[in-house]
């Protein structure tokens, strides 16, 4: 059998300058990784933080290794300490994780070496082999017959076939199997091995560096988890957003373009809307627009928001627009059908605020009614001017069950363009639901170019093109009504 090429093990060690200068390089990276470590870990409660820790713990504890394999490439094999005689071993051992001479957890306690002479039968462990394994020195190492004893019991096939292709076939032995201590402990122990031949090609012994590498695979198995978790999360935000997608379009009126009302008669309003998604397109909120014809021929118009995002925020939009329309439909003026609201949403199983709008026009008087529940308040815009209407007293909805909506009123003339909206126009936010009304001034220098434009549609794409690019915390709608006749 010819020689393995790494049986002629070289006669001198590595020069220590170039040897040096890569322990210096290691460590110099092993504390930008550490610094880097420390500015960019996001909260430990986080998914992404807790993966990103342990991808950040795995590349420190390899550098780690990596410089505790260069010291003893500088210092070459220790060799074993002459002992005084009547040297006593019965004294138990440090623990191997607190052992004081290395330092807790240090590397150079995490790797040992041995060799087996099969001409002499003599058996030769390093200190460090002794801690890995937990032996007792003064109970001398193991030979290769006796070692499969402290390995795990699913895992002595494994070491039994290693070393038997090593000792036979001269392979080398790299692998990993699961040793147990004599305290109970179970340590993952990587090996790595060669076949020492004579001059003849046979095997006349073995070495091998044992590695405990434990703390190594926790982490990797630590990074692997903390990945599937963000994984598992991600999914599951996708999955969301999916759904309240779905719920929001459903709910939504599904009318595109223009709406002319009423529907089945001369019409009397032009009406057109867009929502506006935030400005990363992940946060799906509570907001609404409506425009419906009652009967009797009045019109329904109405926009909302309700606090928080996903799911929650959108199905309880939709049972509030629900219930809103019912109400409508059934006759109940803007003052009134705002008040049950607020108590639908102060009792519902979700407790959450919304701001809202509800506007009644009666065509044949041109006269609108409105009521707002913490809700920026229409603009009007009428001979090239804009306006906020005054906004007649409401709370936001949930507040309080004992709120009170009163309502105002206005008559409105051919060529009038009513804007309503629910927020988030323009680059300043506050993230206060009522606070959003100091926006609706933004839209009045638009008064030019809404009253000239053609149609509700021309107007709702002035506003877009205006307001549409700028960063906003949440979702927005818009509603334009344009007054025919």
């Amino acid at each position: 059998m010819p020689p393995h090429v790494s049986a002629d093990r070289p006669p001198h060690p590595p020069e220590r300058g170039a040897v040096d200068a890569l322990i210096t390089r290691t460590r110099r990276l092993r504390g930008d990784v550490d610094a880097v470590r420390q500015d960019t870990l996001g909260p430990e409660d986080d998914a992404r933080g807790r993966w990103q820790r342990a991808l950040y713990d795995l590349a420190v504890h390899q550098l780690d290794d990596l410089g505790s394999h260069l010291d003893q490439l500088r210092e070459g094999r220790p060799a074993a300490p002459a002992e005084p005689p009547g040297t006593d071993h019965t004294e138990p051992l440090a623990p191997y994780e607190a052992d004081a001479a290395a330092g807790p957890g240090s590397l150079l306690s995490r790797v040992g070496s041995a060799e087996w002479n099969l001409l002499t039968d003599k058996v030769t462990w390093s200190e460090e082999l002794y801690r890995i394994l937990g032996r007792d020195p003064s109970a001398g190492p193991m030979s290769l017959d006796e070692l499969p004893a402290l390995v795990f019991a699913d895992d002595q096939a494994l070491l039994t076939a290693m070393v038997t292709d090593c000792l036979v076939d001269g392979r080398p032995i790299d692998g990993e199997f699961r040793m147990v201590r004599p305290d109970g402990r179970v340590r993952t122990v990587h090996m790595m091995g060669e076949p020492v031949l004579d001059p003849d090609g046979s095997t006349a012994a073995m070495w091998a560096v044992l590695r405990d590498v434990s703390e190594l695979r926790r982490t990797e198995r630590a990074v692997r988890e903390s990945r599937d978790t963000l994984q598992r999360r991600q999914h599951v935000e996708r999955t969301e957003r999916r759904l309240a997608v779905e719920m929001q379009e459903a709910v939504l009126p599904p009318w595109r373009g223009s709406l002319r009302l009423p529907e089945d008669g001369p019409a009397s309003l032009d009406v057109a809307a867009h929502y506006l998604p935030s400005a990363d397109g992940a946060l799906i909120g509570g907001d609404w627009y409506d425009a419906l014809q009652l009967p009797g021929g009045d019109s329904l118009l109405s926009t909302g928001d309700l606090t928080g995002h996903g799911v929650t925020a959108t199905s309880s939009m939709a049972m509030l627009l629900g219930a809103l329309r019912g109400m409508a439909v059934a006759g109940l003026r803007p003052g009134p059908l705002m008040g049950h609201l607020n108590q639908l949403l102060d009792a519902a199983t979700q407790p959450a605020l919304g701001s809202a709008l509800c506007c009644r026009y009666e065509p044949a008087t041109r006269v609108l009614r409105w009521a707002q529940a913490g809700h920026p308040a229409p603009v009007l815009f009428r001979g090239g001017t804009g306006r906020e209407l005054t906004a007649p007293e409401g709370i936001l909805l949930g507040a309080t069950g004992a709120a009170v909506f009163e309502e105002a009123e206005v008559v409105l003339e051919p060529g009038d363009v009513l804007v309503l909206h629910t927020g988030g126009f323009g680059e300043e936010s506050t993230g206060d639901v009522a606070d959003r009304g100091d926006r609706a001034n933004r839209l009045t220098p638009l008064a030019a170019r809404l009253t000239d434009a053609r149609d509700a549609q021309d107007c709702v794409r002035v506003v877009v093109e205006e307001f549409g690019q700028g960063e906003r915390e949440g979702d927005a709608c818009v509603l334009v009504a344009r007054v025919t006749a």
